[in-house]
């Protein structure tokens, strides 16, 4: 039977058979990882711009002809969005089932008490990363990290697992309500080690704010003025970084102490002599 004929019954174009998908090419990967990484800096520096403007910005000074459905798309598969009320705020994703926000009002007063977790994307040479990253609200000290190159539910839990590992179980773990936190696999992992999961309320981007500081100086201090040739040279760069933030570089927030001072002062003195960096 002809394939003209085996469309017609089964109600198909033809064109569709004959239809081969193209690999992109190298050049036009490598735009858009550069396409990508400018997302990322005017995110970062303007976190209120949406796909629109953002897509102006890139035409206008960086000389970028992205459309605003690209940047749209790449904006979602690099898992980032506009810190701005969206449409349809009453409606709800009944897909997964989110968890109400439930640190409103309270008061953080010792570590432990309260992490938050959330994903960034890094750029590379030529490519990129996904970095997830756990601070206590109190000391403000990175607890956990994880570096991949997929946005996949793993590599949050296994940040999770190393995180605890190293410094015990929080009572909240707060995060956005990104698919990874939504997921039934994440939130098993919190039932079972006893962690009270939260999440921020719809279009609060403020309830996370912590986290998404930290990885603002992240960026700008060391991710934008270098660069990264391989995975390994990545994780190494960010394992130096997150070690002298917590150990070395004074917080105002602290009143000019550090983080992991903050920290262990209240644990034992045993514990306060350790270095806890959970590798990525």
């Amino acid at each position: 039977m002809s394939i003209r004929r085996q469309c017609e019954l089964i109600g198909l174009n033809r064109s569709t058979v004959y239809y081969a998908p193209k690999e992109p090419t190298e050049e036009y990967r490598q735009w858009i990882e550069l396409v990508m990484e400018k997302i990322d800096y005017w995110h970062t520096r303007m976190p209120y711009l949406g796909a629109r403007r953002l897509s102006a910005k890139l035409k206008k000074v960086d000389h970028i002809n992205a459309g605003r459905k690209l940047v749209r798309r790449l904006m979602r598969e690099m898992g980032i969005r506009a810190i701005c009320p969206k449409e349809n705020l009453s409606l709800r994703n009944f897909k997964e089932p989110i968890v109400p926000y439930r640190l409103r009002n309270k008061t953080v007063c010792f570590p432990n008490q309260v992490w938050s977790i959330d994903i960034t994307y890094i750029r590379m040479y030529h490519a990129h990363m996904y970095l997830t990253a756990i601070i206590d609200w109190h000391s403000r000290m990175i607890v956990g990290w994880n570096l991949s190159d997929t946005l996949d539910t793993m590599y949050v839990i296994q940040a999770v697992k190393d995180a605890v590992a190293a410094h015990g179980v929080p009572t909240y773990i707060n995060s956005d309500q990104g698919c990874q936190f939504t997921s039934s696999e994440y939130k098993n992992l919190l039932a079972d080690l006893g962690i009270i999961q939260s999440m921020d309320g719809k279009s609060r981007w403020a309830d996370n704010i912590m986290i998404e500081r930290w990885f603002r100086s992240l960026k700008v201090e060391e991710i934008y003025p270098n660069e990264y040739r391989s995975p390994r040279h990545l994780r190494s760069r960010i394992g130096d970084y997150i070690q002298q933030y917590n150990t070395e570089r004074p917080h105002s927030t602290l009143e000019n102490e550090t983080p992991a001072s903050v920290y262990y002062r209240s644990f034992s003195p045993e514990a306060r002599s350790e270095r806890a960096l959970p590798a990525a």
